[in-house]
């Protein structure tokens, strides 16, 4: 009996694992299993988008610019995406704009100013439920408050309200992860010398956190770039109605490139079915911009340094 609890010794057990002697053979059971779902993921993946680069090659084989250039028609020759790109970057702008400050404002105030009170909390709980709602709820509400209850009409300035709702809520939640990841020694080390909660968390805690507030906002961008429902909802064209001139869409009739491929896709001629492919491949090029900016961000965050003690601001005991 000594003999067996010798030999289950952490120590031993550690030994053995070290020289090799013995094949834990759950452990790689479950690795194979793991390897073989990544490997069944991306076959997918590479099938699905090999089967859309190879639809939209005659597009770029024949018409490279001018589809990206090109207005809307009903004739596929001659159709192309400028209206979509134009109102999906007019789109991305009002997000910008409303979404980010309003999204990192809320999460500095709910991780260095709130206290940990029930309210706050719950003030939380919410936040995180909202960022699992359906896209399509907050196009309705879209519809009830900025469509119809505010008077705006079917514009694009309500698509772009829409849109910053949208996000809002995962802007707040990965800026407030950002936050909550900065170590709690940068704090101590400015209130240590005097320095007041606004100047810590200028020149310290929003400089370390940063490059993930970054990351989580850009991949906040890609799903509003994405979005085509709440569109749909608050009166985004799926046709060639659509304005060209970027001040008329502000306040008519506007697409974004998800409403076109929406629409392309339900036509029955194959030319468009080539025209849906090569749309959805230029929506995949902006996702891989986007991707590589958020991958940049990460790169960021993991060799940024702490502020030396020499930069800390001092306060009136300085």
């Amino acid at each position: 009996m000594a003999a067996r609890v010798q030999a289950l010794r952490p120590s031993d057990i550690v030994e053995q694992r070290l020289r090799g002697q013995t094949t834990d053979w759950r452990s790689r059971a479950l690795e194979i299993g793991l390897l073989l779902s990544l490997l069944i993921s991306l076959g997918v993946l590479v099938v699905l988008l090999a089967d859309i680069i190879i639809k939209s090659f005659p597009v770029f084989a024949t018409r490279p610019v001018d589809f990206l250039f090109s207005p809307l028609s009903a004739r596929p020759a001659s159709a192309g995406i400028l209206q979509g790109l134009v109102g999906s970057l007019l789109l991305v702008l009002f997000v910008v704009l409303l979404a980010l400050p309003l999204g990192v404002g809320a999460a500095v105030y709910l991780e260095e100013y709130a206290h940990d009170s029930a309210l706050t909390r719950l003030i939380r709980t919410n936040i995180r439920n909202l960022a699992g709602v359906p896209a399509i709820v907050y196009g309705l509400l879209g519809l009830a408050v900025f469509v119809t209850l505010l008077g705006m009409g079917k514009i694009l300035i309500a698509g772009g309200l829409t849109l910053a709702v949208v996000v809002l809520p995962i802007v707040v939640i990965t800026a407030s992860e950002a936050l909550r990841a900065v170590p709690v020694s940068i704090r101590e080390a400015a209130f240590g010398v005097g320095a007041t909660r606004w100047e810590t968390v200028r020149s310290h805690v929003l400089p370390y956190a940063a490059p993930g507030i970054f990351t989580g906002t850009i991949l906040a961008l890609a799903r509003a770039f994405g979005e085509t429902a709440p569109l749909l909802m608050v009166g985004a064209i799926a046709g060639t109605f659509s304005q060209t001139d970027p001040t008329d869409m502000l306040t008519g009739s506007y697409t974004a490139l998800p409403t076109i491929i929406f629409d392309w896709s339900g036509k029955p001629q194959d030319e468009f079915r080539a025209l849906t492919a090569a749309a959805i491949v230029v929506l995949l090029v902006g996702f891989g911009l986007v991707a590589s900016q958020a991958s940049y961000g990460e790169a960021e965050q993991g060799s940024f340094a702490p502020p030396a003690e020499d930069d800390i601001p001092t306060g009136p005991l300085g």
